[in-house]
């Protein structure tokens, strides 16, 4: 599989499988062809218009092979591990106006305001997810850290 694949006009395959975990263990984090399927979905419906809306996004956490999941703790159910999410950050826009955005305007599974605090307009990450089954759930979360825990709220909290 190439990893300068086009998966939208902005964004390449190698964007979206870079893990330095992977790299540091030699772990192989290319996609199935399903997983690339869901992944174009994912970029076509939401990635991309990000960018277009935003400009320059970066991708901080895409593609997880189910080893490199497991290699760094993540979620048997992650849909990381399925093509179907990326974490991004659009810098020197706050995250929750990137979700706030991405909920008005685009459709998504899921949709997660990952640790931002008010006044740092750089905190935090935006976890976002699509589903090519048309059955996307539309679920907006806030996560944060209570007693050095992650606690979850449904809907957009800051």
């Amino acid at each position: 599989m190439d990893p300068n694949m086009k998966l939208s006009a902005n964004f390449t395959l190698r964007e979206f499988i870079k893990s330095q975990t992977a790299s540091r263990r030699g772990i192989d984090n290319s996609p199935s062809e399903e997983h690339l399927e869901n992944a174009l979905a994912l970029f076509e419906n939401v990635v991309q218009p990000v960018r277009d809306h935003f400009g320059p996004t970066i991708i901080t956490s895409g593609y997880r092979s189910p080893e490199l999941n497991e290699a760094i703790g993540g979620s048997s159910t992650s849909q990381h591990s399925k093509g179907e999410a990326v974490d991004l950050e659009v810098m020197g826009t706050s995250t929750a106006e990137v979700c706030e955005w991405i909920a008005a305007n685009c459709e998504f599974d899921q949709l997660i305001l990952e640790f931002f605090e008010p006044g740092d307009v750089n905190s935090g990450w935006v976890h976002v997810s699509y589903t090519r089954s048309g059955e996307n759930r539309g679920e907006t979360l806030t996560a944060s850290k209570v007693d050095g825990r992650t606690q979850y709220a449904y809907g957009l909290n800051y």
